[in-house]
Protein backbone atom coordinates (compact mmCIF):
# COMPACT_ATOMS: atom_id res chain seq x y z
CA UNK A 1 0.00 0.00 0.00
CA UNK A 2 1.20 3.51 -0.78
CA UNK A 3 2.16 6.02 1.84
CA UNK A 4 -0.87 8.16 2.58
CA UNK A 5 1.05 11.27 3.64
CA UNK A 6 2.87 13.92 1.62
CA UNK A 7 4.89 16.69 3.25
CA UNK A 8 6.74 19.85 2.16
CA UNK A 9 7.98 23.21 3.46
CA UNK A 10 6.54 26.50 2.29
CA UNK A 11 7.54 30.09 2.97
CA UNK A 12 5.00 32.42 4.56
CA UNK A 13 4.32 35.99 3.49
CA UNK A 14 6.29 37.18 6.52
CA UNK A 15 9.36 35.27 5.32
CA UNK A 16 9.17 32.39 7.81
CA UNK A 17 8.99 28.69 7.08
CA UNK A 18 5.89 26.58 7.50
CA UNK A 19 5.93 22.79 7.50
CA UNK A 20 2.88 21.33 5.79
CA UNK A 21 1.65 17.82 5.24
CA UNK A 22 -1.43 16.31 3.67
CA UNK A 23 -2.94 13.06 4.86
CA UNK A 24 -5.04 10.93 2.53
CA UNK A 25 -8.08 9.33 4.15
CA UNK A 26 -10.66 7.67 1.93
CA UNK A 27 -11.28 10.12 -0.89
CA UNK A 28 -10.23 13.22 1.09
CA UNK A 29 -6.95 15.02 1.67
CA UNK A 30 -6.60 16.68 5.07
CA UNK A 31 -3.91 19.35 5.43
CA UNK A 32 -1.88 20.09 8.57
CA UNK A 33 0.73 22.77 9.28
CA UNK A 34 3.18 23.81 11.98
CA UNK A 35 5.81 26.52 12.37
CA UNK A 36 8.58 24.64 14.11
CA UNK A 37 9.67 21.05 14.46
CA UNK A 38 8.33 20.50 17.97
CA UNK A 39 5.10 22.50 17.58
CA UNK A 40 1.85 20.59 17.36
CA UNK A 41 0.34 20.00 13.95
CA UNK A 42 -2.76 22.12 13.38
CA UNK A 43 -5.37 21.17 10.82
CA UNK A 44 -5.73 23.68 7.99
CA UNK A 45 -9.43 23.98 7.16
CA UNK A 46 -9.02 25.96 3.92
CA UNK A 47 -5.56 25.34 2.48
CA UNK A 48 -4.35 27.84 -0.13
CA UNK A 49 -3.98 26.92 -3.79
CA UNK A 50 -0.18 26.75 -3.32
CA UNK A 51 -0.57 23.81 -0.95
CA UNK A 52 -2.92 22.02 -3.33
CA UNK A 53 -0.44 22.49 -6.18
CA UNK A 54 2.44 21.14 -4.05
CA UNK A 55 0.29 18.12 -3.23
CA UNK A 56 -0.59 17.61 -6.90
CA UNK A 57 3.07 17.74 -7.92
CA UNK A 58 4.08 15.21 -5.27
CA UNK A 59 1.21 12.85 -6.10
CA UNK A 60 2.00 13.02 -9.83
CA UNK A 61 5.60 12.02 -9.11
CA UNK A 62 4.52 9.18 -6.85
CA UNK A 63 1.94 7.93 -9.35
CA UNK A 64 4.62 7.87 -12.07
CA UNK A 65 6.72 5.61 -9.82
CA UNK A 66 3.63 3.50 -9.07
CA UNK A 67 3.65 4.47 -5.41
CA UNK A 68 0.11 5.88 -5.65
CA UNK A 69 -2.92 5.01 -7.66
CA UNK A 70 -2.77 6.44 -11.20
CA UNK A 71 -6.22 8.07 -10.90
CA UNK A 72 -5.30 10.11 -7.80
CA UNK A 73 -3.71 13.08 -9.68
CA UNK A 74 -6.91 13.47 -11.72
CA UNK A 75 -9.00 13.53 -8.56
CA UNK A 76 -6.79 16.24 -7.06
CA UNK A 77 -6.93 18.29 -10.28
CA UNK A 78 -10.73 18.09 -10.18
CA UNK A 79 -10.77 19.24 -6.54
CA UNK A 80 -8.49 22.19 -7.34
CA UNK A 81 -10.81 23.25 -10.17
CA UNK A 82 -13.78 23.06 -7.79
CA UNK A 83 -12.13 25.08 -5.02
CA UNK A 84 -10.20 27.59 -7.15
CA UNK A 85 -11.98 28.08 -10.50
CA UNK A 86 -10.12 31.37 -11.14
CA UNK A 87 -6.64 29.92 -10.56
CA UNK A 88 -4.34 29.35 -13.52
CA UNK A 89 -2.08 26.41 -12.86
CA UNK A 90 -1.57 23.70 -15.37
Amino acid sequence: MAKAEVSWTRHTEEGGKLQVYAHHIGDRWIFYARNRRYDEWQEVKNPPVEDWLELLDAVRRRAARRLMRPEEPKRIEKRIRELFPEAEWE
